[in-house]
């Protein structure tokens, strides 16, 4: 266990960070690398992949709401120096972890049918959507107690195994996606399913692998099957403070959801440039959300550890990062989009659309990096009701003018970026605000 409450907090939290973001970095480019792969299959294959993926934001839900639980009740008791109760917590988050899965498994293939047919913008989107999710939702599964190991080492401050494991299971992904999906030699063509059996199979191997290293290399905390029977208490604080952070993820669903309702109208290609477009964002962001990582742990041990400067300390420095990071980003994403999605579409009716999106919506990066950043800080004091209220305010204050733009006569996409940038602006004040009046109860 590495001890975040000695040492420079900014130290602390650039080091992580660091590590972090090659775990993402390497995230990142297998989810660029799939889609750009995809992309060779035509512009219905891109929208049937991320309306299949759009299930992702479920699993982030459920999967930061049990990360987000286990990293601040291990971070708490690392900062107190109580072993015996971290190991508590790691065991019972791991069984949560194999349960909530396989609940999720099975209404999502329940739901596959109706759920593809219902977001897809004409039938051979919603069959290619139908194709991929036979292997992605398994893969999804797989995440979870894969979130939950990784999440028990972050919060004692080790991140290295994990971040070995990512890349190793990145790189096998990568190397696997072309053969599945085009099928090369014994290969058979695959199409959009080979792209998610990849990611089936790159998963279930990191997974075996971090269940091995926690078997034979890390000690402080261990299997125990005496401590696998559930206890309702530690699932009552973990869901305590979990679910907020969770819910936060369903709200963004609901959101991605309604954006794509609105723009069915638009046909495939405008499904597909908002599906690049959302991707390339996901990777611009990558720094930030590598340093929203770092900063629960290193809350978490010194809120635990009674450190209320440290605490403070933390929030200004982690504040002052995000800014800075994100105003190059803005630049980035504002002056030069096209190049950005042509990577991979040469659609231009994509590019044209997926642009717009990346163009108006980099006004909101610096915003967002306010948002990340204290949703962390409220997640490692233990309290994740505050973010959870202000993204709900957002959604509210986007959704109604939305719903009512797109009925108007000359509605046009980009209106519907411009609401999103002010809603994240917005939430960004209403999460400082929030933040502050913590700090006067404390």
């Amino acid at each position: 266990m590495k001890d975040l409450t000695q040492g420079s907090v900014t130290k602390h939290l650039l080091h992580m960070s660091a590590f972090m973001a090659v775990s993402m970095l390497v995230q990142t480019l297998y989810l660029l690398a799939d889609l750009y792969w995809v992309g060779h299959l035509g512009k219905e294959a891109i929208a049937a992949v991320g309306v299949a993926g759009n299930l992702m934001m479920i699993v982030l839900a459920l999967t930061q709401m049990l990360g987000v639980g286990t990293t601040t009740l291990i971070s708490h008791a690392a900062g107190e120096k109580d072993q015996a109760r971290a190991e508590l917590v790691f065991n019972q988050s791991f069984v949560m972890s194999i349960l909530v899965a396989l609940a999720l498994g099975i209404f999502g293939f329940l739901l596959m049918n109706a759920y593809c047919e219902s977001l897809s913008a004409d039938a051979a989107t919603a069959t290619l959507a139908k194709s991929y999710l036979l292997w992605f939702i398994p893969a999804l599964l797989l995440q979870f107690p894969l979130v939950a190991l990784g999440s028990a080492l972050r919060a004692t401050g080790i991140i290295k195994p994990a971040v070995g494991l990512q890349v190793l299971s990145v790189v096998l992904n990568i190397a696997l996606a072309p053969l599945l999906i085009f099928g090369i030699g014994p290969w058979s063509r695959l199409g959009v399913t080979g792209a998610a059996l990849a990611t089936f199979i790159s998963i279930l191997i990191a997974d075996v692998l971090m269940v091995i290293y926690f078997q034979r290399k890390y000690h402080y905390l261990r299997f125990r099957l005496t401590l696998f029977r559930p206890q309702p208490k530690i699932w009552k604080k973990m869901l305590h403070i979990g679910v907020p952070a969770g819910a936060e993820f369903v709200l963004l669903f609901v959101y991605i959801m309604i954006v794509y309702g609105i723009i069915r109208g638009f046909g495939p290609a405008a499904q597909a440039g908002f599906g690049v477009g959302a991707r390339v964002m996901q990777a611009l962001f990558l720094p930030i959300v590598a340093l929203s990582f770092a900063v629960a742990p290193v809350v978490g041990q010194n809120f635990g550890g009674r450190r209320g400067d440290r605490v403070r300390h933390s929030v200004y420095s982690a504040i002052g990062i995000a800014c800075a990071t994100m105003l190059v980003l803005t630049l980035i994403a504002h002056f030069a989009p096209a190049p950005l999605i042509g990577a991979f579409s040469n659609d231009l009716r994509v590019i044209a659309f997926g642009s717009d999106y990346l163009r108006i919506v980099s006004f909101n990066f610096v915003a967002a990096g306010i948002v990340f950043t204290t949703s962390s800080v409220f997640q490692g004091i233990g309290n994740t009701w505050p973010p959870l209220f202000s993204s709900l305010t957002r959604l509210v204050l986007f959704v109604l003018p939305a719903v009512l733009v797109s009925r108007t006569p000359g509605f046009q996409i980009k209106h519907i970026w411009y609401l999103s940038v002010a809603s994240i602006v917005l939430q960004a004040c209403i999460n400082l605000l929030l933040l502050r009046a913590s700090y006067g109860r404390n």
